[in-house]
């Protein structure tokens, strides 16, 4: 909507000088952020801007689309000041919403510190940061009011960006342990005034933290509220739980396979409505190739390995969503769900903006000037560029500005499609115009029960989007929380819903996305649902509130006072112990293949470690083989009752040369007792090597292996891929696959697929048929009946090839015929049978 048709006309204005610019202040064009709240308890939802170098703005919403500037009466234009992020929370529990104000840019000045106005009731604010012990002064970015240890009152985080040099750094190991007065604080609210307390809650304030988002979710569901903070940069993100105790205990690198290196904002909520919080964050990878050519740089492999070593874990150079498994575990599944790219990225919101009950996801993208443009660097602001420009031009660094790339890009806003698959709709829903956005917030401006978009650009005129969607098709159920004691706005709060055999949650959670803050009023989309048919509301002090049978399309305003009972917690699924029943860990061995072959598309040869369960000994409990690394013996570990294992390693050290990928236990000479093959691999070993040969361990009946002394007959040294056993003659015997992953030599030779067959009393004899040699980089393989014929078939699969079926006609494998279309990177197989059709 134009400014002509709202009132708002905002713009956020970046000019620079000689003094002031990109290169001398690196956050100039991260831009500012956006608050909605309902300043006055009208019912309508207002909207504060903050500026960088122009005056921050306050609006009050008139209704029907009509906003009114009342930013100077109200007293909360932060002048001459670079204000980021804004956050709207009710500080002293007098059910008004107050305004906090971060503040960075130049250091000095008057008002440089964080403001905290506080809201009079009178359409006017009050700045008292002092008095609330919250006047800090630094590069701060954002902050984040919320009840941390359920005592009432909202405490706070803020984020502060290192007023540190990105590259004074080394990635030396520990230096997050070391606190620094500029880094992150953590404040707790004793009786209105804030007590800083950060290293006593277990938090980092280094001066590593490049903090750009706070997130905050019951990321384990424990019923307590934890911190996700994204660290721009080198340093890794962190997640915080909650210990429930007045601390934290900090644990991504546990948590998250991997994470994104440049991490920008975030957003966490439930996406597959499986009612555990999903987290979205964003970075700064460009989904065309001809701008990732120019705007990406990735690590190489040895500085990537130096700075997992070192304690900054596996980060990549793309947005990341982190799918919420339980027990404190996340997939990060981006690619997967198409959202890995959206250029430049600052914020990240999710919310269902279409009703259908699946939330989508919105992202605001844009830099005005690309300082990391690699053309620019490369033949613009090189050395020698730079030295001829100081010997002509005073104004060396403007001139430098001035040549800077800059590229409006549209925001993305994804539809989600269930099953954590999204849709680009940008263009469609009308979101398609290029920009230079930054901090973004929804709400229902106008109250008909769809969620509006207000968007902060720099150098350009706000964005302000009407939803349009019809709710008499597409309908919603919305709730006004009002808490109880000092927090008035039930910050903390779950709400649950039920409504035609589906299932919602939502957590009450304000600060968002990138330096904003939502509208505070919760809403689900749900659909074409006319009633939803029970709502649960658990209040952050325990309570519960339990309301039947509401009609949607409204707006329901729900007093913590008005609950009566108590809610009980959940049964855990799985009893937890303080001690580990096992402490093996694999020992990889660590060879750099890019340096060997420069178009490897992966690092590869890393197969291990090879696991296999079952019952050796007849004791009616599993046992458990881990294989060893290179140098590394393989494991046995026997269980006992009460969960607790006997180790043995003894039957395995002579092998410990090798490293075990794969392993199967079966019945090698029909005594009645499991019998154990093991096959080697990696691709740190001679093709000549012996130490690839696959070994057969025979078990004495007792559960005690021993080394056959027959030996498996392999023709040579192979890279072990798949391996599965299998009666393929049908004589009563066991028979052994084994597939060639690849050659050691060179990735991209091909492997071959070998049959060791069973002659009795543990000798085997390989047959290779010429239409199994040089089939591909085999993966995996598995056998399964899959014609119904009563005979074992062989199923396989590998890099660069497709799925491919052997028949077996009469106990002979025949020539493998490709499953069509089916050609891929395929990493391993499983057969089963998924649709219950036999």
């Amino acid at each position: 909507m134009t400014p002509e048709e709202t009132g708002i006309d905002f713009r956020n204005d970046l000019p620079y000088t000689e003094d002031f610019n990109t290169y001398t202040y690196r956050n100039f064009y991260n831009g500012g952020g956006v608050a909605l709240g309902d300043i006055n308890n009208d019912g309508l939802v207002d909207i504060y801007f903050t500026g960088n170098i122009v005056d921050s703005k306050l609006y009050l919403n008139r209704g029907d689309w009509n906003f009114e500037d009342i930013t100077e009466t109200a007293g909360v234009a932060c002048p001459r000041v670079w204000s980021t992020g804004a956050s709207f929370a009710d500080i002293n529990g007098d059910g008004l919403l107050d305004l906090y104000v971060c503040k960075a840019g130049k250091p000095g000045g008057e008002r440089r510190h964080n403001e905290l106005f506080i809201n009079q009731g009178d359409l006017t604010f009050k700045e008292e940061s002092g008095d609330y012990g919250l006047d800090v002064e630094g590069l701060s970015i954002h902050s984040a009011f919320f009840d941390y240890d359920k005592d009432g009152d909202l405490d706070c985080y803020l984020l502060n960006n290192s007023i540190r040099s990105v590259g004074g750094f080394d990635l030396k190991e520990g230096l997050r342990n070391i606190p620094d007065p500029e880094g992150n604080k953590f404040f707790r609210n004793d009786n209105g005034k804030f007590i800083l307390i950060t290293a006593e809650a277990g938090l980092y304030s280094s001066n590593i933290g490049y903090g750009l988002g706070i997130t905050l979710a019951d990321f384990n569901q424990d019923d307590w509220p934890d911190i996700f903070v994204s660290n721009d940069f080198f340093e890794r993100d962190y997640l915080y739980l909650n210990n429930q105790n007045g601390t934290f205990r900090e644990v991504a690198a546990e948590s998250f396979p991997s994470l994104s290196m440049g991490s920008m904002g975030a957003d966490a909520c439930d996406l597959d409505n499986d009612l555990k919080p999903d987290l979205f964050v964003t970075e700064m990878l460009p989904k065309d190739l001809d701008r990732r050519l120019t705007k990406t740089v990735y690590d190489d492999w040895d500085k990537y390995s130096s700075s997992v070593k070192n304690g900054y874990h596996h980060q990549f150079a793309r947005n990341v969503l982190h799918r919420n498994i339980g027990k404190n575990n996340f997939l990060e599944i981006g690619r997967f769900s198409g959202v890995a790219a959206t250029e430049w990225s600052w914020a990240a919101l999710i919310q269902d903006f279409d009703n259908d009950g699946l939330r989508d996801l919105f992202v605001s993208n844009g830099l005005y000037k690309d300082l990391l443009d690699k053309d620019y660097l490369n033949f613009v602001a090189d050395d020698i560029m730079i030295k001829s420009r100081i010997n002509k031009d005073q104004n060396v660094i403007s001139t430098l500005v001035d040549s800077m790339p800059s590229k409006p890009v549209k925001n993305y806003l994804f539809k989600n499609q269930g099953n954590f698959q999204f849709e680009d709709l940008s263009e469609d829903w009308g979101l398609g115009t290029p920009s230079f956005s930054n901090g973004s917030a929804y709400g229902d401006l106008d109250n008909d029960g769809d969620l509006d978009l207000v968007v902060n650009n720099a150098n350009m005129q706000c964005f302000v989007y009407r939803n349009n969607l019809d709710t008499a098709k597409h309908r919603f159920i919305q709730f006004d929380l009002q808490g109880s004691g000092m927090n008035s706005k039930a910050i903390g709060t779950k709400v649950l819903i039920k409504y035609d055999g589906k299932r919602s949650v939502y957590e009450n959670y304000v600060s968002k996305g990138f330096e904003s803050t939502i509208d505070g009023r919760i809403h689900f989309g749900i659909g074409a649902s006319t009633k939803v048919d029970t709502v649960e509301i658990f209040w952050p002090d325990g309570t519960k509130t339990q309301l039947l049978d509401l009609q949607s399309n409204q707006r329901y305003t729900v007093e913590q006072s008005d609950n009566e009972s108590k809610t009980l917690p959940p049964e855990p699924k799985f009893q937890e112990t303080d001690s580990e029943p096992f402490t093996f860990k694999h020992e990889e061995t660590k060879t750099n293949q890019f340096a060997r072959e420069r178009l490897l598309i992966e690092m590869n040869g890393y197969a291990g470690p090879a696991m296999a369960t079952s019952d050796i000994n007849g004791d009616g409990l599993e046992d458990i083989f881990i294989g060893g690394g290179k140098n590394q013996s393989s494991i046995l570990l026997v269980s006992k009752k009460g969960g607790d294992f006997d180790y043995l390693d003894k039957p395995f050290e002579n092998e410990k040369r090798s490293e075990a990928v794969g392993a199967e236990f079966f019945d090698s000479d029909n005594d009645g007792d499991l019998d154990l093959i093991v096959s080697h691999g990696g691709r740190t070993f001679s093709v000549f090597t012996q130490d690839l040969h696959d070994v057969l361990y025979l078990n004495d009946g007792e559960g005690n292996y021993t080394l056959s002394s027959i030996g498996l007959p392999f023709s040579k040294p192979i890279h072990t891929g798949g391996l599965d056993v299998a009666d393929i003659n049908q004589d009563g015997l066991l028979d052994i696959l084994v597939s060639e992953r690849m050659s050691n030599n060179f990735y991209g030779q091909p492997g071959s697929i070998f049959i060791l067959e069973n002659q009795g009393d543990n000798l085997f004899v390989e047959r290779q048929p010429d239409h199994f040699k040089n089939l591909g980089m085999i993966s995996d393989i598995a056998m399964a009946d899959v014609n119904d014929d009563g005979w074992m078939d062989l199923i396989f699969a590998g890099e660069w090839m497709p799925i491919s079926i052997s028949l077996n006609r009469n106990g002979v494998l025949q020539a493998p015929e490709p499953v069509p279309a089916t050609k891929g990177l395929w990493k391993c197989l499983e057969v089963t049978d998924l649709d219950g059709d036999g």
